[in-house]
């Protein structure tokens, strides 16, 4: 069983930028990855990362969004920088079957 617990959403100005924390009861985890869903739309993957540090990104955060792993911590982040009202969203942490609760993120002026 694994449990993960993000946190760092928020309201934010287009421009803007936002850190997102993701927190695991388990370590060891070879892949982490960051979702979203907005209303109306599909779930997406938004970056994904491995134990040693192999990123990925989706086309429409390339450039602005930066994912990292502190393996010692069992914590995963999500940097976004220069928000836009399209990355509005629900945020989701995921790793196997496993997912969080999911944290708000909103881009509007």
């Amino acid at each position: 069983q694994v449990q993960l617990a993000e946190s760092g959403g928020g309201l934010v100005q287009p421009g803007g930028s936002l850190r997102l924390s993701c927190a695991s009861s388990a370590s060891v985890i070879r892949l982490y990855e960051w979702h979203r869903q907005a209303p109306g739309k599909q779930r997406e993957v938004v970056a994904t990362i491995t134990t040693g540090g192999s990123t990925h990104y989706a086309d429409s955060v390339k450039g602005r969004f930066t994912i990292s792993r502190d393996n010692a911590k069992n914590m995963v982040y999500l940097q976004m920088n220069s928000l836009k009202p399209e990355d509005t969203a629900v945020y989701y942490c995921r790793t196997s079957l496993y997912w969080g609760q999911g944290t708000q993120v909103t881009v509007s002026s």
